[in-house]
This record gives structure tokens, sequence and C-alpha cells, in this order.
């Protein structure tokens, strides 16, 4: 599987591939899994995708959620040029439109569609916000996907099909000290294009799970976020 993923050179190989295997057996014990050299944060959210402009009566994309996770970024500097590999899965429920069959147009199956996208080293967190909105505006006036990944994805933007999308990063530890805010965004769905329906009003909910692996397996990064996210417990006394 993995060699003929590896020999795979062209977004439409990599698909085939993907599509005849998949991303795996799903493992609960897996996704929930934590060890000093193999870390797995999880976020639980939800964003309104759309609203409705009163002054001309169109629906247009609301709501982008900026997760910025405790990062053991000290950690992964200190390793500098160890190869980390960095995983996200974004995964969410769909409405089916009812009222349409076949797949002549890409927005009329789910109700909605959400991507994400990872801040780049040398970014800042203004300038990646700014990127995700120019990438959005492009995506929903064009029709045409527009690939927000690029640097050292796996798959890029073939993995924006369905409703869970997951990815893998591979590069140093100090490169991925630098990339700590992941955003979650809406694109268009029938919800935007039927506005008769009033499902533009609507919150829907997502799970994003993170997870960072240092390949030679001797170094604790599990060790610091734990640290950062522990509360203290107050004793009354």
């Amino acid at each position: 599987m993995r060699q003929q993923f590896e020999s795979a050179t062209s977004e439409q190989q990599k698909r085939v591939v993907l599509r005849k295997y998949g991303y795996g057996v799903p493992s609960y014990e897996r996704a929930i899994f934590s060890a000093l050299n193999d870390l797995t944060l999880i976020a639980e959210d939800e964003l309104q995708p759309f609203w409705r402009d009163d002054e001309d009566g169109t629906i247009k994309s609301r709501h982008m959620n900026l997760h910025q996770f405790p990062w053991p970024r000290a950690e992964l500097e200190e390793l500098a040029e160890t190869e980390v590999e960095l995983r996200v899965t974004l995964s969410y429920y769909v409405e089916p439109n009812p009222g349409e069959r076949g797949w002549l147009r890409r927005h009329r199956y789910p109700s909605y569609g959400l991507r994400f996208a990872v801040k780049r080293s040398l970014e800042s967190v203004e300038t990646f916000r700014q990127r995700i909105n120019a990438a959005v505006t492009a995506e929903e006036e064009g029709g045409k996907a527009v690939d927000v990944g690029q640097d050292n994805w796996s798959l890029g933007r073939i993995r924006d099909a369905g409703s869970i999308h997951s990815d893998f990063w591979h590069g140093t530890a100090a490169e991925l000290a630098q990339r700590s805010a992941i955003c979650v965004y809406p694109i268009g769905g029938w919800w935007k294009e039927n506005p008769g329906h009033r499902r533009y009003e609507h919150s829907v909910r997502y799970s994003l799970i993170v997870s960072i692996r240092a390949v030679n397996g001797e170094v604790d990064i599990y060790t610091p976020v734990r640290v950062q996210i522990t509360t203290p417990i107050q004793i009354a006394t």
C-alpha cells in the first residue's frame, strides 16, 4: 500500500490509491493514544457556515475558527532538523439534499463543506488569516478548490472529498514549531445555494484531531503539553 502511494506522482494517481485503500481501519484507541514521542490533541467545536446579507439578500460565508493548540514549541525547536510527522483529521456531518439527484454540481449534495489549513512556518497569524480568506473567496467565486496545503502535505487538494479530511505533513521539528495554528473554515453547499430553506441560520459541529510524532522515537513532546493543559485544583480551606 505504501509503495503504491509513494510511487504516485500526480493527484489523479494518489486519488486512485486513496479510493482503493482509504485511510485504513478506524481505531478509537489509536486516536486517543499519546506517548512521549507521539502526541494527540483533540478539539471539538462549532461554527455557523453562512449568514444572509439583508442589504442584497445574498448568502455569504460567516465564521472560521482558528485553533492554537498547546504546541511543545521549545522542545520542537531543540530538536532542530529531526524529522517529525504532523497528521490532521477533520470530521463532520453534512445534511444531504433530498431534492436533488445525481452529481452534476459539487454543491448540490452536501449542505456545506469544511476545510482545514495549517499556518506556515514563516507567516504570521494575521497573514495566515488573510491567506485563508483569499482562498475561500477564490473557491466560491471561481468554483474550483484552491490548494491551501501545498508544502510537504501528502495529499493536498485531494483530501477534501467527503466529510472526513485527513492528511500528513512531514518536515523538521524546527519548522513544525512555527506551525501552531490550524484554521477550520466553510465552503458552499445547498444551504447556501437554496436560501428558501433558511439553513444559513444553522450552526454545525466538527471534530479536529491533530497528531505529532517524532520519527526517531526518542524525544519527549508529550510531557510539556500535559504540563500546559493541567488545571490546578483549588482546595477550599
